[in-house]
């Protein structure tokens, strides 16, 4: 199996915090997806990150908690849930059951987002909030201790293979100052356009899981090469 590669960021103990890989089976061949699970998780995945939008949040419908039950029985990796959803406390408790090992909720889909992530955690799982590319950092300082994973997205969400959009590092980095601040272990998340280019971008900046899609499940190398590729550019960060 690939190790993680330290990220050249230390937190406040001083100590690195490890780079992990999370390929997102929203670009996986779904009629290969238990063997692409299997493939990813050999080639040194660290989470498998699971995409699950409902058509009215964002405008593309995708999985739910059926797939996640089928990909909890091949993987013995983290399924990391990301909830693109109106009302997803409706959602959280069955995800849950089916084998999510964190569950993700948008900031902006969450009249009461204390609550929320109150019920995450009580369903058993680490609790996460996405933000989309317009909603600043601030917008976390009264619920931080709530949190153990931020999600940035560094596209629109809704639709894999979008480009990285560049502004947002500038957020990563308020994120990465808030969250060693504050002295927490939060796992800082990119979602969206990430390569073997935008990773160095994005690690640089203070982000310690790497959300990748296409650059995993479509690499012409195939699964193993591009976990590979990713790892190699966050090496360099180092060199």
């Amino acid at each position: 199996m690939v190790l993680s590669v330290d990220l050249k960021i230390r937190g406040p103990d001083m100590t690195y915090k490890p780079i992990k890989i999370a390929p997102s089976i929203l670009a996986a061949d779904f009629a290969r997806l238990g063997e692409e699970v299997k493939q990813a998780q050999d080639a040194g995945a660290d989470w498998i990150h699971i995409d699950v939008m409902d058509g009215q949040f964002v405008p593309n419908i995708t999985m739910g908690p059926l797939v996640v039950e089928a990909v909890k029985r091949v993987a013995n990796i983290p399924l990391d849930v990301h909830l693109m959803t109106v009302q997803p406390e409706r959602l959280i408790g069955r995800f849950a059951a089916c084998g999510a090992d964190s569950i993700t909720v948008h900031v902006e889909a969450c009249a009461h987002l204390h609550r929320v992530l109150g019920e995450v955690k009580s369903a058993g799982c680490r609790a996460g909030v996405a933000l989309n590319p317009h909603t600043p950092a601030a917008s976390l300082g009264e619920i931080l201790d709530m949190v153990d994973i931020i999600n940035v997205m560094t596209v629109n969400p809704g639709f894999g293979g979008q480009e990285f959009i560049t502004a947002t590092t500038a957020k990563i980095s308020s994120l990465r100052a808030m969250v060693d601040e504050d002295g927490s272990k939060i796992d800082i998340e990119v979602d969206g356009g990430i390569n073997r280019e935008t990773i160095s971008l994005a690690a640089a900046a203070g982000a310690n899981v790497m959300i990748a899609g296409t650059c995993v499940f479509g690499h012409a190398g195939g699964i193993g090469a591009g976990i590979k590729e990713l790892r190699r550019a966050i090496a360099s960060l180092d060199s």
